[in-house]
């Protein structure tokens, strides 16, 4: 994993990878020369076993070789942890990536369904007011049939009382005066 100071940045794991497999294929290399190195050395000295005679510089020289050839496998440890967090990190990526895509078709799905879904649910809640509205439509027509039957009948009632209650009048002289309210 990278630290805040590490120069490092998470914007292209990919390209890190590959320069990182680079400098690890350049250190294998540089590891391949010298073990060629200190073969050839060994070889050449086909008994070669440490002698007073050896001289002091050759003794140095494998010494800084070995100091090398050690620095070089601590560096190419150090660059497989840091490619094997690198693979780790871009494998959890691309699992985030892909649970996101997947929730993201589904809540594509989930909002086309949705005008089919209120539609329903809009029809479902209709459907008792629907029922109502015509019950109070049939109410109301029977009740205004209702209404006009009383009304015909209270007409009728009212017209036969009307003819059966004027007083009737006798017809006698022509003289009748009808009072005068003036």
């Amino acid at each position: 994993m990278t630290h805040s100071s590490d120069p490092i940045s998470h914007q292209d794991p990919q390209a890190e990878v590959a320069r990182l497999r680079e400098e690890l294929q350049l250190r294998d290399n540089l590891v391949q020369q010298l073990s060629q190195e200190l073969f050839r050395l060994v070889k050449g000295n086909v008994n070669f076993q440490p002698t007073a005679d050896l001289s002091e510089r050759h003794l140095g020289e494998v010494r800084a070789l070995r100091e090398q050839l050690k620095s070089v496998e601590q560096q190419v440890t150090f660059y497989q942890e840091q490619i094997s967090e690198r693979d780790a990190e871009i494998y959890q990526l691309k699992q985030t990536v892909q649970e996101l895509t997947d929730r993201s078709r589904m809540l594509e799905q989930v909002i086309q369904e949705l005008p089919k879904i209120y539609r329903k649910k809009f029809a479902e809640r209709m459907v008792p007011v629907k029922e109502k509205v015509a019950m109070i439509q049939r109410e109301n027509r029977q009740l205004h049939a209702e209404l006009q039957s009383v009304s015909y009948r209270l007409a009728v009632r009212t017209r036969r009382q009307a003819q059966l209650d004027l007083p009737s009048f006798p017809r006698s002289g022509l003289g009748v005066s009808l009072p005068n309210f003036g």
